[in-house]
């Protein structure tokens, strides 16, 4: 029987420090996520960021969380139903980190006589630390607790024509009362160095990763695991659906931690640089989340927009992520028609 499990990153289980801490652990001791040697990122995480970080963190999730829980849950939620109710597979939520847990997902689907999963990480661009950590983990586990039971994983969607097309309408109906005069794009961030790992070719080794152009080209061997030019397929994919002038956007990373060398330019530094180089109206979208989270309405919604602000800019406009869309869902839905029906 076929089944299908839809992951995401994952939230604490409360805007609290003592619910941030353990998160963040899990989180930040990912070896995809922050890629050091065990002792060395023990340290990092267990002796210097949880003793400063989850007090921090739960203020900014104080300032987004909603009544019925986390955003990035409660949307994950809201997908999952309407999922469901246009698929007559069984459907089931999971999260890389926290709860419901990668495990609990696969054991629902068992219960319910699943012994073939579509797995669906919820991120459009591949990367180290988003989909390839949940396919790592979600084999693991398969192996240890459901032998018998295959998992189909569903790869990198940044640019099938139904994800572009729900990113792209959404991106118009949102923006058409916002006469703006920029749009960025905000991809979270990586360290340059996860472009280069993820390469199994190797040819990454030899490439200099300038600002502003592709790394490696679309569609080749070395583009299948490259987070940057999927970035960038994206981008270029919508603003050719728009009809949007290349002078009109600026790709950005958001989201950098530590001191190592991240993908360019950052997306604070962008929007302040901006709003002192005139632009008044600014529009952000922010296309490697597929559900508003913290760094979406946070990040991007609370800090960027002040930041723009102070430094000059009149208006600005956060693009909501895609959440539970119709358009958005009858992709997801498609995807799992066409592996239902191979």
């Amino acid at each position: 029987m076929k089944g299908v499990l839809l992951v995401n990153l994952g939230s604490p289980k409360s805007p609290t420090a003592k619910d941030v801490k353990p998160y963040l652990d899990e989180f930040l001791m990912d070896k995809r996520v922050i890629d050091v040697p065990y002792l060395f990122r023990a340290f990092l995480v267990k002796g210097i960021i949880l003793n400063t970080r989850p007090k921090k963190s739960a203020e900014a999730y104080q300032k987004i969380w909603w009544e019925e829980g986390s955003p990035l849950i409660v949307i994950s939620e809201r997908q999952q139903k309407k999922v469901q109710q246009k698929s007559n597979l069984p459907i089931a939520l999971a999260m890389r980190y926290g709860e419901p847990s990668i495990q609990s997902g696969l054991q629902e689907l068992h219960n319910k006589g699943v012994d073939e999963v579509f797995m669906i990480p919820l991120y459009p661009q591949f990367a180290m630390a988003t989909t390839e950590t949940i396919d790592v983990l979600a084999e693991e586990i398969r192996r240890k607790y459901f032998s018998n039971m295959s998992i189909k994983s569903f790869p990198a969607f940044y640019n099938r024509k139904e994800y572009v097309n729900a990113l792209s309408t959404s991106i118009k109906n949102h923006l058409d009362d916002f006469d703006y005069d920029h749009l960025v794009f905000s991809y979270h961030g990586v360290p340059e160095r996860h472009i280069r790992k993820a390469d199994n070719t190797g040819q990454h080794k030899d490439i200099t990763i300038e600002e502003g152009k592709y790394c490696c080209t679309p569609g080749t061997t070395a583009a299948e695991f490259c987070y940057r030019t999927h970035c960038f397929e994206t981008t270029k994919q919508v603003v050719e659906q728009l009809g949007i002038p290349k002078e009109k956007y600026t790709i950005s990373f958001q989201s950098r931690l530590g001191p190592d060398k991240w993908l360019q330019p950052p997306s604070d530094k962008t929007i302040n640089n901006l709003a002192e180089k005139g632009i008044k109206k600014l529009a952000v979208v922010t296309p490697a989340f597929v559900a508003d989270c913290l760094e979406t309405l946070e990040e991007i919604g609370i800090q960027a927009q002040e930041d723009f602000i102070k430094h000059g800019g009149k208006e600005f406009k956060t693009v909501p992520c895609l959440n539970d869309d119709d358009l958005w869902i009858d992709a997801l839905v498609s995807w799992i028609n066409e592996w239902q029906n191979s």
